[in-house]
């Protein structure tokens, strides 16, 4: 396709419907009766010889790196105590420092953050962790 011949290009939009932000919206949650604004997470340019697909970056939300972060801790759970946010890694889970520092770069990567060693080293607890993930992710 050439420049110029934009003309057959259609741009569709596909929307996740949960996500809770303005209150100008037709929509709310049946549950609370919060508004819902539909957001976009992709985004479809098509024309009559290829259809690409981008992904939008949603934003990770304090959940979901929690979430991610326990999923990583789970196998060294120590007993019946749960993984919560107050769980100080080294001392309350059987991991050792190696398994830790291979846990912090798979969470770089799936956050695409980029934690320096000198703050690994302050981060004790997963609440620490997961706010030092949502700060860097803020900053980029």
């Amino acid at each position: 396709m050439a420049i110029g011949t934009c003309e057959t290009l259609r741009n569709k939009l596909l929307f996740h419907k949960e996500s809770r932000f303005l209150s100008q919206s037709s929509m709310s949650d049946p549950g609370t009766g919060e508004q819902l604004l539909r957001t976009a997470h992709q985004l479809i340019v098509e024309n009559d010889d290829i259809a690409n697909t981008l992904e939008l970056p949603r934003l990770a939300s304090r959940l979901d790196v929690i979430r991610e972060i326990c999923r990583h801790l789970a196998p060294y759970q120590a007993g019946e105590r749960p993984i919560v946010g107050a769980t100080v890694i080294a001392k309350d889970l059987t991991i050792d420092s190696l398994a830790i520092m291979d846990m912090v770069m798979e969470l770089e990567d799936s956050f695409d953050v980029s934690i320096p060693m000198n703050v690994v080293a302050e981060i004790h607890t997963v609440d620490q962790l997961a706010d030092t993930i949502l700060d860097l992710r803020a900053k980029r």
